[in-house]
């Protein structure tokens, strides 16, 4: 058998712990969610009222006490934020929502990556004082701007930290901290993005002011923030954050916005600038089409351009800064495609590429390489190696920036956690997710961090299934292939992070293939003894030509309803394929 990259194994997706209750939903649905944990109608639930109340994060009270005294007084608020997406739908969601609730005096500074880096930092805080400013919100950062926290409180300036990364030992001596993965903190769901974070504040803080009758004493309508929900929803998809009951709420009702127009003017630039059609689209064109984009301005260049985006409300200015993050996306998309050539290079030239000599840690580093587009890079060589993977790239002052992505099983953070504590100077800094996280090392620190990263994933994987597996919810007919069914399961799921799209699994006899672009291979399969033609196309394949001329092959599949012309019709996509014949 032959196959697309490495081989893996197609295996059905476990099955439910617990006995499913789930009525009046087809059998095959109530599988593929049964699977997934969900065993109760009420787990699909998607409406508002099925939020958990914001007064359950610990430090709410607190907040909401300092952001009322700071709209009533008309303070000046600066929102420090993050360069990625889920900071810039951060901070676009924090200056329009405390607009809407009467502030009049909101700024906001991103931190050029390339620059400041991450945080809170106490450079960040001598940017942020020319805007003079009596209260500092951080959103998506600030949980472990221990140092920055200090500076700002030395020159009488109260901060605000909403984050959703997990805290280290020590706390910032923040006046107020929301972040559901604080030690104790009752709120049910850790897995919110920091975009959730703030539209939760902001949640709590109308209903304060609602209690104090603000809105009727100063002539303002009271806001609807579901207005909001299209930024949540893109951040919280583009952070690639656990899609849970909580998430999926936050993004259905996203999705529900703009579906039905009502979507601010820089997403619906963004919609159409990505072509997809904002009356179909779905949690995955926010993770793969609208997400990118709006990373491409902090990776590339400044996230400012992406914030601008969000922010305006002339659609024609929009459209024109979304152009421009098209641009900065395809730049992007360039660079990564050299820097990961230069990649399989080096791994080759260390004989990594080999099984029996891959290193249970994998570390990488070429001095030119962009620090925006090593974390897409690391993501890329893991998927390919099964292996946790840190690519590295210059900085200043003799450092080299890591951004590392992990595999299930693996807690990135805690590997970091473990070398900051056996190895306690090699690490200036460092944070984030089990699945992804960022540091700093001095250059000449680079072999040692390199073995002590090995060793430590090495334990890890102790306990960890190696084998690269394709997770499959079973078999469809030909009778199944359906417009409808692949439009009801568009419609019934919000997919996402651990909350996967379903993938089908099939033997197909191959009637067409072809090479589209420089890298794609375009279908027509049919079952054997089948009569259905059926379209498919699978991306970025090795070698695409030594596919030409296959009869019949062995695939995990996706469904998609592909439009073209007016007319819509089912189309596979195929996420793994083997040749049988």
């Amino acid at each position: 058998m032959y196959h697309q990259g490495v081989q893996k194994k197609i295996v059905p997706r476990p099955a439910g712990k617990n006995k499913s209750h789930l009525k009046d939903i087809d059998p095959i649905l109530s599988g593929i969610f049964s699977s997934r944990g969900i065993t109760e109608n009420q787990q699909l639930e998607r409406t508002l009222a099925n939020l958990p109340s914001p007064w359950l994060l610990s430090g709410m009270e607190g907040m909401v006490e300092h952001l009322i005294v700071a709209i009533k007084e008309q303070q000046n608020i600066s929102i420090v934020a993050d360069y990625d997406a889920d900071g810039a739908t951060s901070c676009v969601v924090a200056i329009k929502g405390l607009e809407l609730l009467g502030a009049k005096n909101v700024s906001y500074v991103v931190p050029n990556r390339f620059e400041y880096g991450y945080g809170l930092t106490p450079e960040i805080v001598e940017l942020v004082k020319q805007q003079k400013p009596d209260v500092i919100i951080t959103v998506d950062n600030g949980i472990s701007s221990i140092e920055g926290v200090k500076v700002a409180k030395e020159f009488s300036i109260k901060v605000l930290v909403t984050d959703h990364h997990l805290p280290g030992e020590e706390l910032p001596d923040a006046d107020a901290i929301v972040n559901p993965n604080v030690k104790d903190d009752k709120f049910p769901s850790g897995n919110i993005a920091g975009v959730g974070v703030i539209f939760y504040v902001l949640m709590a803080l109308r209903s304060r002011l609602r209690e104090q009758k603000w809105f009727e004493q100063h002539n303002i309508e009271q806001p609807n923030l579901a207005q909001l929900l299209d930024f949540v929803a893109l951040g919280t998809v583009a952070d690639v954050v656990a899609l849970d009951q909580v998430n999926r709420v936050l993004v259905h009702q996203g999705l529900l916005r703009i579906r039905s127009g009502h979507a601010h003017p820089g997403i619906m630039a963004l919609v159409e600038q990505a072509g997809k059609q904002f009356k179909s689209i779905n949690s995955t064109d926010f993770g793969f089409a609208l997400g990118p984009r709006l990373n491409a301005a902090g990776r590339m260049d400044d996230m400012s351009l992406g914030i601008q985006c969000l922010l305006t409300d002339d659609l024609a200015l929009a459209k024109e800064m979304a152009e421009q993050l098209d641009d900065l996306n395809k730049d992007r998309k360039d660079i990564e495609v050299q820097m990961k050539n230069e990649a399989m290079s080096l791994l080759n030239e260390m004989h990594m590429l080999d099984e029996s000599n891959l290193p249970s840690g994998v570390c990488l580093f070429e001095k030119d390489w962009h620090q925006g587009i090593i974390g897409i890079l690391a993501s890329r060589i893991k998927d390919r190696l099964h292996r946790p993977v840190v690519a590295f790239a210059a900085a200043d002052n003799g450092e080299i920036k890591g951004s590392a992505r992990s595999i299930p099983g693996v807690h990135i953070r805690d590997v970091l956690s473990e070398i900051a504590a056996s190895h306690p100077k090699i690490l200036s800094k460092f944070g984030g997710h089990a699945m992804a996280a960022g540091m700093s090392i001095q250059m000449h620190d680079y072999p040692v961090f390199a073995l002590a990263f090995d060793e430590v994933v090495a334990k890890h994987l102790d306990t960890v299934d190696l084998a690269q597996k394709i997770y499959s919810d079973g078999k469809l007919t030909e009778n199944e292939i359906t417009e409808e069914f692949t439009q009801q399961l568009s419609d019934v799921g919000t997919w996402g992070q651990e909350f996967p799209e379903p993938v089908f699994d099939g033997v197909f006899d191959v009637i067409q293939c072809r090479i589209v672009g420089q890298q794609h291979l375009k279908f027509v399969l049919r079952f054997p003894m089948g009569d259905l033609l059926i379209d498919a196309i699978c991306f970025f394949v090795d070698k695409p030509e030594n596919w030409l001329g296959t009869r019949s092959i062995k695939s995990a599949y996706k469904l998609d309803i592909n439009e073209f012309r007016g007319s819509k019709s089912v189309q596979l996509m195929l996420q793994y394929i083997e040749k049988i014949t």
